[in-house]
């Protein structure tokens, strides 16, 4: 069923966190905006993932950004009227080799100059500091203001004060096309919504490849789920968010407490995630894997029930540097995807940079490594990478 169309000066196609937070910014802004989002905001991968706000670790010329980000989450009381559960208890990533040591006390060095401070922990102070952690572990990196918070509250938290501040924010509204109309944007969806605007941002995630595809910019992005889950609850006394830093992929486990006592888990091998579908269900494999890992770092948790798992669409790059910035064919055209499971600190800095961007023209965060264009010099090998 057709409706009356609506414009407005920016549509946004997906409704996670980058496109929420975006929402709210441009309000912020005084840009009218509309929001289409398929399922509920915040349904997607922004909802189902670890919860961590973490900076270190992260490629070196995304600290920019990830630092506009942790701004912005000591900030979301003022801000949007809600916390999301913030708590910047601190993160620690361990290590099992001195080889490992090494490479975290390089990236330490290399950080300082990107603006971030961490403290390398030798381990007889490891343990002394943090005495849940197991023999195994020769040391660690400490950021001592990065923390979590609960991905199922923020980015329904900035749906909502977008809204609050006008912008239309539709929810159950799945798009089926982006086209470029004259000197406006057409989005049309299966409920019978259109839009029209003169500027489109795309942050559909691990659909977002599809949509940048439609305007000859094909990227090899895959999908992925996350393998998650959660302990009973047992008193509170894990404080930071623990991480461990590792070359072989089943060893990268990361963990956190809640106040309530449960313990979050995650890490290991990814899940197959079907775009089709929306669906990525847990290979039980991979928790039992988990667990073993988790008793490597910190004993104890060995002797916990897992109450659930879960997992989600997640869109991986294949250089696992996400997409965002401008088109490089479609003037007025954005892209702020694929953020291959780390986007979720960077979430509201990435919506402040892109309203910032559409509403100016310009950033003053740099994000040209994130471009798309970087993909233009071989299309044919991005198309086939999709295959």
């Amino acid at each position: 069923m057709s409706k009356t169309p609506i414009a407005a000066d920016v549509v946004i196609v997906g409704g996670g966190l980058m496109g929420a937070s975006a929402a709210f910014f441009l309000r912020q802004r005084g840009k009218s905006v509309v929001l289409l989002e398929r399922g509920l905001v915040g349904q997607q991968a922004s909802g189902v993932n670890f919860g961590n706000v973490r900076r270190q670790g992260r490629f070196l010329p995304q600290l920019p950004l990830a630092h506009r980000a942790r701004d912005i989450w000591g900030r979301l009381p003022s801000l949007i009227g809600e916390d999301a559960e913030f708590l910047p208890t601190g993160h620690v990533r361990v290590v099992h080799t001195e080889a490992q040591l090494a490479s975290i006390e390089k990236y330490a060095a290399d950080a300082k100059g990107w603006g971030l401070d961490l403290e390398i922990i030798g381990p007889a102070q490891l343990r002394k500091r943090f005495p849940f952690f197991g023999p195994d572990l020769v040391g660690g990196s400490y950021s001592p203001t990065d923390g979590h918070a609960n991905p199922r509250l923020a980015a329904p938290a900035f749906g909502r004060a977008a809204g609050r501040l006008g912008a239309q924010v539709i929810e159950n509204c799945e798009v089926l096309a982006v086209e470029k109309d004259g000197a406006d944007f057409r989005v049309s969806a299966k409920d019978g919504t259109v839009v029209h605007a003169p500027a489109a941002l795309i942050c559909s995630g691990a659909w977002g490849g599809a949509m940048s595809a439609a305007f000859d910019e094909p990227v090899p992005i895959r999908p992925n789920g996350p393998t998650m889950a959660v302990t009973e609850p047992v008193p509170y006394g894990i404080v930071p968010v623990v991480g461990v830093s590792s070359p072989v992929d089943h060893e990268v486990v990361y963990f956190r407490q809640v106040k309530r006592g449960n313990i979050v888990f995650g890490g290991g091998r990814r899940n197959p995630a079907h775009l089709d579908g929306r669906r990525a269900q847990v290979t039980p494999q991979f928790t039992l894997a988990q667990l073993h890992e988790l008793r490597r770092v910190a004993p104890a948790l060995g002797k916990l029930h897992v109450l659930r798992t879960w997992s989600g669409v997640e869109g991986y790059m294949a250089d696992d540097i996400p997409i965002m910035g401008p088109s490089a064919r479609a003037s007025g055209l954005y892209y702020a995807f694929g953020f291959c499971g780390h986007g979720f600190q960077l979430g509201p800095g990435v919506g402040d940079v892109m309203a910032e961007l559409i509403a100016t023209g310009s950033t003053t965060t740099p994000i040209e490594p994130f471009h798309i264009r970087r993909f233009a010099a071989a299309p044919a090998k991005a198309a086939a990478a999709l295959a």
